[in-house]
C-alpha cells in the first residue's frame, strides 16, 4: 500500500538528510524527492506529484513563497488538486511564513519542532485539516497585522448566515471542529458542513486561509 507521498525543499543538505531518514522510518509515509531551491521545487513537484511538500522559506534562486505560488498556480491551471504545503521556518513569528500561507501554504512548523510533531503535522494536512498550530498561526497574523489597517470585508461576507458567522468567529480563534461542536451544542458533522460552506462562500482554500482572512479584515472579535 502506497503511503503519503512527501517531497522536501530546503537548501541545507544535512537537514534534508535528517528529514528523509525520519520520513523513511514511517510505514505510512513515502519520501519521493528533494530539492535545494525554489526553482528545483517547482520542477520536482511537477515530476513526482507529492501529496505533501515540506517547504523552506529562505532559499536561493526562488524562495519558498515564490515556489508555493507557482506550485499551486500550476496545479490550478491544470485542473488538479495541488499538494498540501507545510512551511518550514526557524522563527516563531516569521512574516515570511505569513506570506507563504497567504500564497496558499496549509500551515507552518518550526524547524526545531519535535520529530513527532512534524510527523503529526504531515498526517494532519494530508487529511485536509489545515490548522496545525492554531494559536501560533493566530499570533503570527496578529503580530504581522498590527498597524497595517484592516481591509473592508468583501461582498461575499454578507452571504454568510448569522450561524455561519458564529462558526467563522470560533474557527478564526483556532478552535477545532470538536471544540466548536462542544461549544455550540452541535454535532461535528454539522460543524464540518458549516465550515465547508463558509470556505466555499468566501473562496478560501482551507482553515488557515480563514484565519488569514479574519485578521486581514478585522473579523477576529
Amino acid at each position: 500500500m502506497t503511503g503519503i507521498r512527501i517531497a522536501l525543499v530546503d537548501d541545507q543538505a544535512l537537514f534534508r538528510a535528517g528529514v528523509r531518514m525520519l520520513v523513511d522510518s514511517q510505514p505510512d509515509l513515502e519520501f519521493v524527492g528533494e530539492a535545494g531551491d525554489g526553482v528545483q521545487a517547482v520542477a520536482l513537484v511537477e515530476r513526482v506529484r507529492p501529496d505533501v511538500v515540506l517547504m523552506d522559506v529562505r532559499m536561493p534562486l526562488a524562495d519558498g513563497i515564490q515556489a508555493t505560488e507557482r506550485i499551486i498556480g500550476d496545479a490550478d491551471r491544470a485542473g488538479r488538486t495541488p499538494p498540501r504545503i507545510l512551511v518550514l521556518t526557524t522563527f516563531d513569528l516569521d512574516e515570511n511564513a505569513a506570506r507563504a500561507i497567504r500564497a496558499g501554504a496549509s500551515g507552518f512548523v518550526l524547524k526545531d519542532a519535535d520529530p513527532e510533531f512534524l510527523l503529526a503535522a504531515i498526517r494532519t494536512v494530508h487529511q485536509g485539516n489545515a490548522v496545525l498550530a492554531a494559536t501560533a498561526t493566530r499570533e503570527l497574523f496578529a503580530h504581522v497585522g498590527r498597524g497595517s489597517g484592516a481591509r473592508p470585508a468583501p461582498a461575499a461576507w454578507s452571504e454568510l448566515t448569522p450561524r455561519e458567522r458564529e462558526i467563522f468567529a470560533l474557527a478564526a480563534r483556532g478552535l477545532s471542529n470538536t471544540e466548536i461542536a462542544t461549544s455550540e451544542f452541535l454535532s461535528e458533522a454539522t460543524v464540518k458542513t458549516h465550515v465547508s460552506r463558509i470556505l466555499s462562500k468566501l473562496g478560501l482554500r482551507d482553515r488557515v486561509q480563514l484565519v488569514v482572512f479574519a485578521y486581514e479584515h478585522d473579523l477576529t472579535g
